[in-house]
């Protein structure tokens, strides 16, 4: 799946790139608001970041393609009242906070409808990088290593400088301990973003 997704994204950046009438560069760092639906985890939203870069190719005057590459930081609290698959996360008690650290691939459609303001849309996915921290008692991986989402958002240009706002909701479960809970994520990102090119 990983490299399925790889190639179809390398072929968007190489078709976009050839139509592109612009190309820009940038960095971006923010904050998340992180929650998993679920009944192994605390209600509400938990804090954590995001930092990255991102490619701006535009292929029209209103409409661009934005592939990112972020390290995201998701946070949740663990409800250990309700353990997970009938057992436990290791030296976890509840209300721990659980850190799930993911490599994130945004590709979104960027809609210029001012000079000023951007809407975004688009898919993402997820690669968990610190899935051996987050075993279960038995040593069963508690998430899955992907995770699927649709991100849809806006994004405010002062020149080079941009602030954004985005929601992201999780499409499938991430969810690998067992199939009597889905757990879907749920984030709220906020943040500035730089060209440097």
């Amino acid at each position: 799946m990983k490299k399925i997704f790889a190639s179809v994204f390398a072929l968007l950046l190489i078709a976009s790139a050839v139509q592109a009438q612009s190309v820009h560069l940038g960095i971006k760092a923010g904050a998340n608001f992180d929650k998993i639906q679920g009944q192994s985890f605390k209600d509400g939203f938990d804090l954590g970041f995001q930092l990255g870069g991102f490619v701006d190719i535009g292929l029209s005057k209103t409409i661009s393609i934005q592939p990112e590459v972020l390290f995201n930081q998701s946070n949740t609290k663990y409800a250990a009242d309700s353990a997970i698959g009938g057992t436990v996360i290791k030296n976890l008690n509840d209300g721990d906070n659980i850190k799930l650290n993911y490599l994130s691939i945004p590709i979104l459609l960027n809609v210029n409808v001012a000079k000023v303001l951007t809407l975004q849309a688009g898919p993402q996915y997820s690669i968990l990088m610190n899935s051996h921290e987050t075993v279960l008692e038995n040593g069963q991986d508690a998430f899955k290593n992907g995770n699927f989402a649709l991100a849809v958002g806006a994004r405010v240009n002062l020149g080079g400088l941009q602030i954004y706002g985005r929601y992201n909701v999780g499409l499938s479960s991430i969810n690998d301990a067992t199939n009597s809970d889905n757990w879907k994520s749920q984030q709220i990102q906020v943040g500035i973003g730089l060209k440097i090119l």
